[in-house]
């Protein structure tokens, strides 16, 4: 008797003993304020993981043979013990790719991180030129990543990936991201824009048009095998030809998320309690939520296409993505927002915007309130909630643009970070108008466990 194995792909939908892409978000604290952060990050959470936990949970990787971990935040390398967690993480056999806007990656950093074949970084940038970036990602934030990206090319690292989230400002200029990318040796990675964290309030004025996502589908069927995209496109399938990349959502069979807190969501987009497995400092750590959360399990049996399943497009584009679909106010089983046939924008137009999930947890710095409205940022998760709104996130805030308030510090203000937590003094275009000690340093009050 002859046995046929299952594709690939089968395989994935019904989950894996250890998660192929593990995001690991190390801290909330970060020295910018992207206005479509996925995890609506800039205030440390004082509950994340210790050293000691981080470790253990490392250890936990190792035992589960988990080859590699995506680090991310917030801004990752402003804690104090990134680079330790780095050389831990690699010395267990789990190779470590971080996201970084390009802070803390000095001549001196990208030397150490060229010589090591373990570790792989990952410069964020939104737009080819300064102009674009900046407005979405702060005020020198281009120049900062240019800055880092320099350093790695110099220092002979070879490959280090370009991240770009895909906007309406952004997609005339791919072939200019790639000129950025080929001229430092470098690989670019782009992903889609979702309605997650902050970008809830910023997706419908940002996220690609009708038309520019079939300019950014023909881009990537011409220049696709040397781009990298994850799963994020893989709702475009729908126009014909498959891309390159994971064709399906892996959210919960072969993707997870690990936030700050340990807690566990099944997709890095999907920061909300409807998709909360669990947390690592449980009984039976990471691996028993992996493993055995009702939530996974649920996810890995067969899905209900719905309606999309009459669809001739839908084998290609399995219905889209659910987080997407989720923080618009679309069914799971209904199509992707921004579905190439239309079906998504229909539904759109529908859906009650005001009745949809608000993301979890807001660790926004906080600003003086603009006049006649509330001081961006809400409560941290497990944090009060103010009257009128539910932990669920049921009553959504109307979307509008998120203000950015970047400038020169007050002089009297000068030398209060001498410590320089988050990197100004390298980066002094960034300083901002802090009004309390968080807002001034991410990791005020913080020390590590064993200096308590």
């Amino acid at each position: 008797m002859t046995v046929t194995a299952a594709p690939l792909v089968e395989e994935f939908r019904s989950g894996l003993d250890a998660p192929i892409c593990l995001t690991w978000e190390l801290t909330y604290a970060c020295n910018l304020s992207c206005v479509h952060c996925l995890s609506s990050s800039g205030r440390r959470d004082p509950r994340e993981l210790g050293t000691a936990e981080c470790k253990r949970l490392i250890d936990e990787f190792e035992r589960m043979q988990v080859f590699y971990v995506n680090i991310g935040g917030g801004e990752p390398t402003v804690r104090s013990d990134f680079w330790e967690l780095v050389d831990y993480a690699t010395a267990h056999h789990v190779g470590v790719k971080f996201s970084t806007n390009g802070l803390r990656i000095t001549p001196d950093v990208a030397k150490k991180l060229a010589g090591s074949d373990y570790i792989d970084v990952q410069i964020s940038l939104d737009g080819a030129t300064a102009e674009v970036n900046d407005a979405v990602r702060g005020r020198g934030s281009f120049d900062m990543a240019m800055r880092a990206m320099r350093n790695l090319a110099e220092a002979g690292f070879a490959g280090f990936k370009i991240s770009v989230v895909m906007t309406r400002h952004n997609v005339a200029q791919l072939d200019a991201f790639k000129s950025i990318a080929d001229s430092f040796g470098a690989q670019l990675r782009i992903t889609r824009l979702r309605p997650s964290g902050r970008g809830a309030d910023v997706w419908d004025e940002l996220h690609p048009t009708a038309g520019q996502q079939r300019e950014l589908y023909d881009w990537l069927v011409a220049h696709g095998e040397n781009v990298l995209t994850g799963d994020s496109f893989f709702h475009l399938a729908g126009y014909g030809q498959g891309l390159p990349g994971l064709n399906m959502c892996g959210a919960g069979r072969v993707v997870c998320l690990i936030d700050p807190v340990g807690d566990v969501y099944a997709c890095p987009f999907a920061i909300h309690n409807a998709f909360l497995a669990g947390n690592v400092r449980g009984t039976g750590g990471f691996a028993e939520v992996w493993r055995s959360s009702e939530l996974f399990t649920d996810l890995r049996r067969p899905q209900s296409g719905g309606a999309c399943t009459s669809c001739s497009a839908f084998d290609a584009c399995q219905g889209g993505c659910m987080a997407a679909k989720f923080f618009t106010g679309l069914p799971l089983d209904g199509p992707d927002p921004e579905c190439v046939r239309g079906f998504g924008e229909a539904a759109l137009a529908t859906a009650d915007a005001t009745a949809a999930p608000r993301p979890s947890g807001d660790h926004s710095h906080r600003r003086a309130p603009a006049a006649g409205g509330p001081a961006r940022g809400g409560p941290a998760r497990g944090g009060p909630v103010p009257d009128g709104s539910a932990r669920d996130g049921s009553a959504r805030r109307a979307r509008q643009p998120v203000p950015i308030s970047i400038g020169p510090r007050p002089p009297g203000l000068a030398g209060a970070d001498s410590a320089d937590p988050v990197g100004r003094d390298s980066a002094p275009e960034l300083r901002s108008v802090p009004d309390r000690a968080c807002d001034l340093s991410p990791l005020a009050g913080f020390a590590p466990p064993a200096a308590r």
